[in-house]
């Protein structure tokens, strides 16, 4: 009997812990961890043109590819990056490679 009461006493101690407990963050290195990976411009035009059809949709896909083409070549110009680490920057800007359209 004295044995039940003591756990009983424990268990009434223990309760207002559990929240606290409950709500700690798992550690830094848990592997549940999520990387949010940055949307491409080229992504952001597919997905503008998704509920378009036809020509409409190539149109309007081209002429978004050709301005986040340009706004990636100014932001390059901007940085001064010349030669091939510009067609480099300009590529990974948009997404891919920039002339398939």
């Amino acid at each position: 009997m004295k044995l039940r009461c003591a756990i009983l006493t424990a268990s009434l101690m223990c309760l207002p812990v559990l929240p606290a407990l409950a709500q700690t963050a798992p550690p830094p290195s848990a592997p549940t961890a999520t990387v949010v990976v940055p949307a491409t411009k080229r992504m952001t035009c597919l997905a503008t043109t998704a509920s378009l059809k036809g020509q409409d949709k190539r149109d309007q896909l081209q002429l978004c590819l050709a301005q986040a083409r340009v706004d990636c070549l100014k932001q390059a110009i901007d940085q001064k990056v010349v030669g091939e680490a510009r067609k480099s920057a300009i590529r990974n800007c948009v997404g891919g490679d920039a002339t398939e359209q």
